[in-house]
């Protein structure tokens, strides 16, 4: 649960740092605490900050205009007041990003300030006549199509009040008609979670509205936002910034879009799961061509080509940054080789007829020729990436080594998309090794290594104790190499969290690292890590971990039961192995639980055998029992809920149900 100080290193690889790495002095010298310079003051960027935003600047084409044109072709109408929900509370904040305009300060790499320029532009914009986007009010872009009597939605956004603000914008302005579609272009939860802010289920049940979604995906959303949501949700608020407030030197952008909205997730499941490359439907009069692309971005999505309106839509599998082989908040690594092959089917088979590409987020490309050129080039930065990294890897090299040998290629210094606003070269590096090789670098001394915890003291007592590892520190700072001067402070804070002086010094070294950072992934957990340690753990604004009632309600039984499994803690059951029986008459469904000694097992069904408890309840009253918005003696004095058998089983198991703490701490012990 910890990021090692071996990780920290290995994050920050953009070359900012000119000087060589500091060393531990031969014999360290007895120093006082007095002794210790004070951290700089928070906020302002070093010299040798600023020099390293400058050699960039220097060497790329940052006066290039043709996104701009771009991001701004179309523009019909805009959102001008700020995104609430039901209680008043801002879900997304109109003006919050108006900082962004002119030259780049010298708090924010001068790359990333001309992505979040183009992030900041919002509104309703129309691609081409009969297909439209909504931009800027969420991380994710929804598109909207026009079919025969009604709105195709695509990419529902994260929230159900940031997608209705969007769908309405869109009735007002061109007319209010019925949603007589929605797709999903893959598993994760930015492009599905507002679904219910353009459709109502029992509606869309009704009218048979078909929810359209890639073969795969409600097995793929519910592993990330339920049986791993947790912790990559709160490793998300680093990622994504959203304990950070808005501004030049804190959050600017995550790259892939402004940032996260902050309302109501919810998840429909879809109607149907579709497979294949070239598999056709008809929505409410509009043709498609469906392109498996799992195991890409998502380990469930697909791209789709318009032939009626000659625009293909890339999903998120092309968009205008270099993506992410292993995110930053964690998740199933991505096969790069996958990646690269369906980029190149779709430019083999579509490019030619493609007037626009549009993708899940950022603006569209106009012009077949730019089309070409655009997935062209996404797909050499993946394919660069997935074989060089694997030509260096079996010669011998680790992927900590690969990642600072790895040269940019020459896509990267003429087509911005390929940039790495999100994911990078150093790290996607790694990803790709790890997707061969695993975590492991191969070197005995590291397999079994010390934990931080044990690891810290022995660094810091090998260095001479905290003060003269805290000089070493300060040298190494000073000289301008904030990874190494992170990695000593850092292993100070996890020999003695209560080390004020290591922890400024740590925090304004990673708040170097954040203003130097290209990608707006590593400056947002740079800078929350930063925050972290100078301010503590917020208490509130959490991104959701899939927790909420509306996504509860849209998870099929079994699957639920399996993230309930990953909350089984075997220390708390003290009696041998039993099983429970649970019928919900509402759905017509009934589900065996298996309760070991060490684990849980949910089968569909009832076991054959003799049960110790057989609950009957509507698993309607089962999910506000799990979301503990009603006890079972609520159920069962209203009568909608019936035990038969032995209450201690029921009461065991749950009892043996952890609920894991969200707050917990990364950035120290």
């Amino acid at each position: 649960m910890r990021v090692t100080s071996l990780a920290l290193a290995a994050f920050f690889g953009l070359g900012a740092c000119t000087t060589p790495a500091a060393t531990v002095p031969e014999a360290p010298q007895e120093v006082t605490a007095a002794a210790v310079v004070e951290a700089p003051p928070m906020g302002v960027a070093t010299d040798a900050t600023k020099s390293a935003n400058a050699a960039l600047a220097a060497r790329l084409p940052l006066g290039d205009q043709s996104d701009f044109e771009d991001a701004n072709h179309g523009l019909l109408a805009q959102i001008t007041e700020d995104i609430t929900d039901a209680d008043g509370n801002v879900v997304w904040s109109i003006k919050a990003h108006d900082f962004i305009k002119g030259e780049a300060p010298d708090t924010v790499n001068p790359s990333l300030w001309r992505q979040e320029s183009l992030n900041a532009i919002h509104g309703l914009f129309e691609v081409t006549d009969g297909v439209y986007q909504v931009r800027g009010y969420d991380l994710a872009t929804m598109s909207v199509i026009r079919g025969k009597t009604g709105w195709i939605i695509v990419d529902p956004l994260l929230s159900k009040e940031t997608a209705a603000a969007a769908l309405k914008l869109v009735n007002d302005t061109l007319g209010e008609r019925p949603v007589t579609g929605v797709i999903y272009t893959h598993s994760h939860a930015d492009h599905f979670g507002g679904a219910r802010g353009v459709i109502d289920e029992a509606d869309a049940a009704a009218r048979k509205v078909p929810i359209l979604a890639p073969i795969g995906f409600t097995e793929s959303a519910i592993s990330e936002n339920l049986l791993a949501g947790n912790y990559m949700s709160r490793r998300a608020v680093l990622m994504f910034g959203n304990s950070l407030p808005d501004g030049p030197t804190a959050q600017v952008g995550v790259g892939l879009g402004a940032g996260l909205s902050k309302g109501t997730l919810g998840f429909i499941p879809p109607t149907e799961e579709i497979s294949g490359r070239g598999t056709k439907r008809v929505v409410d009069g509009v043709n498609f061509e469906f392109i498996d692309a799992a195991n890409t971005e998502a380990p469930a999505e697909f791209m789709f080509y318009l032939p009626d309106f000659r625009v293909l839509c890339t999903a998120e599998v092309a968009t205008a940054t270099f993506h992410n082989g292993l995110t930053l908040r964690g998740a199933k690594v991505r096969d790069f080789l996958e990646w690269s092959r369906v980029l190149d089917y779709a430019l083999v088979n579509y490019a030619g007829r493609s007037d626009i590409a549009m993708g899940s987020h950022h603006w569209p490309t106009f012009g077949r020729e730019r089309v070409q050129d655009f997935l062209r080039g996404q797909r050499d930065v993946y394919r660069y990436t997935h074989d060089q990294t694997v030509r260096l890897a079996n010669r011998g090299d680790t992927q900590f080594e690969i990642a600072e040998e790895l040269q940019e290629p020459s896509i990267e210094s003429k087509n911005f998309d390929t940039r790495g606003y999100y994911g990078t070269l150093n790290h996607n590096a790694k990803a790709v090794y790890q997707f061969y090789f695993g975590w492991w670098d191969g070197v005995p001394a590291t397999y079994n290594a010390w934990p931080m915890p044990e690891h810290a003291p022995r660094f810091v007592e090998l260095a001479g104790g905290e003060d003269a590892a805290l000089q070493a520190g300060i040298k190494a700072f000073e000289g301008g190499d904030y990874r190494w001067s992170a990695e000593i402070f850092n292993n100070i804070v996890f020999t003695n969290p209560e080390n004020q002086a290591a922890r400024d010094w740590l925090a304004s070294s990673y708040e170097q690292m954040g203003f130097q950072a290209e990608s707006g992934a590593w400056r947002d957990y740079y800078l929350t890590g930063a925050a972290e340690l100078r301010r503590g753990l917020p208490d509130e604004g959490q991104i959701r971990a899939g927790g909420s009632a509306d996504f509860i309600k849209g998870v099929p039984t079994v699957e639920l039961f399996n993230a309930l499994a990953v909350r089984y803690d075997p220390s708390k059951m003290a009696r041998d192995p039993f099983t429970i029986n649970f019928v919900f008459p509402d759905t017509g469904e009934t589900l065996a639980l298996d309760v070991g000694d060490s684990i849980t097992f949910p089968r569909p069904g009832v076991t054959g055998g003799a049960p110790a408890a057989t609950l009957t309840l509507n698993r309607s009253a089962f999910n506000q029992l799990i979301l503990r918005t009603r006890t079972f003696q609520d159920l069962a004095e209203a009568g909608e809920a019936k035990l038969e058998g032995d209450p201690t089983a029921l009461g065991a198991w749950f009892g043996a149900l952890e609920t894991p703490p969200f707050w917990f701490h990364i950035v120290e012990p």
